[in-house]
């Protein structure tokens, strides 16, 4: 791939266009907002100038609502030897472009797994999709060379292509991301009017479950409008676990000892489904999760405190496998939260001790 066309300049094309660029691709830059594009341009994204004839690739980066129009504008003129898109939702477009009469054997439909709060050319970044999952959904009529050439963007984003069918990607996405989203921005929504007091005693544990609530919701809209039948069938599995959960709980406050202690026995059995589903989760690098243990160091809100910490765990030979910080209320300290593997936790401790740092249980 020598060129490419990224049409649609925000968070994912960006980071795709950013990518391509740092790998030596020609990259033309395309947005329904000029000045959208010219940003990502300044960014190094590429140029912001049409090109002067068909391209190798269209990457069309757009709200799934918009995906099949901007790819038959682009399949009707001729830009390019091949089209893809990189929607979070695959059936629909693909579906609306055979019902316009295209050749879709220049069209494969892909999604990168991967993405930030935040949106826009400004949050984009050339390794955002590095490691990460990246799905293709080939038919029986994708030519070789198209597939090829979404290869090569995969490979040039240093993600992990995934081949899977169109609906059984929704399907998933609708699993793994957009019901997650709703029920995380349903339980923020709990936040909005909470006194401030109890607000003030947040912690890293609804930190975790809200964080991805802070999400543009007109972008969600437009991802769950084209995707609204998987996410609403998830949703009533977790509303009739809803359901159970309050009777259980109901239970417990009841006098009668045969009632409280089904409702316990309902209680457990929900909290270990979810152990179960837990465990399923992905660990490092797609792997088998596997189990760490944690080193907890007291840490001043100062700047190089992290640096430090690192440094001092690369000099004891100890591999950070994870981190996490949780911030002290009110006061300018925190704990970091080392994940290492189980043998590693007595060498940094005594490292970390004998470097002055404090640790806590």
């Amino acid at each position: 791939m020598r060129t490419a066309l990224v049409i649609g300049t925000g968070l994912i094309g960006t980071s795709a266009a950013l990518a391509l660029t740092q790998r030596g691709v020609t990259v033309h830059l395309a947005d329904h907002d000029p000045e959208q594009a010219r940003t990502a341009a300044a960014l190094g994204a590429g140029t912001d100038a049409a090109p002067e004839g068909p391209v190798d690739l269209v990457i069309v980066a757009a709200p799934p609502a918009h995906v099949a129009g901007l790819l038959a504008d682009a399949m009707r003129q001729g830009l390019a030897r091949g089209y893809l898109d990189v929607a979070s939702v695959k059936g629909g477009p693909r579906r609306e472009l055979e019902a316009l009469g295209l050749d879709l054997g220049a069209y494969l439909g892909t999604h990168p797994m991967s993405g930030r709060e935040k949106s826009g050319p400004l949050a984009a970044t050339g390794d955002l999709f590095e490691g990460r999952p990246w799905v293709l959904t080939p038919t029986r009529d994708t030519d070789t060379e198209v597939l090829n050439l979404a290869l090569e963007l995969v490979s040039h984003c240093r993600a992990v292509p995934v081949v899977m069918d169109a609906d059984a990607h929704d399907r998933a996405v609708a699993l793994v991301s957009h019901m997650p989203h709703l029920v995380s921005s349903m339980v923020a929504a709990r936040l909005e009017h909470a006194d401030e007091a109890a607000v003030r005693l947040c912690g890293q544990g609804i930190r975790d479950v809200t964080r991805i609530a802070a999400s543009d919701p007109r972008m969600w809209i437009d991802i769950l409008s084209a995707n609204p039948g998987p996410v609403a069938d998830l949703l009533a599995d977790v509303a009739a676990d809803l359901d159970e959960t309050v009777g259980a709980l109901r239970a417990l406050q009841s006098s009668d000892e045969d009632k409280r202690r089904a409702g316990s026995t309902g209680i457990e059995a929900v909290l270990r489904r979810g152990n179960a589903g837990q465990v399923r989760v992905p660990g490092k690098h797609g792997s088998a999760p596997r189990v760490y243990e944690t080193v907890v160091v007291l840490i001043d809100d100062q700047p190089g405190q992290l640096a430090r910490i690192f440094a001092d765990a690369g000099r004891a030979g100890v591999n950070i496998e994870d981190v996490r910080i949780e911030h002290a209320t009110g006061q300018q300290a925190g704990l970091v939260q080392l994940s290492v593997e189980p043998q590693a936790v007595p060498v940094l401790a005594d490292a970390l001790r004998e470097r002055g740092w404090a640790l806590r249980q």
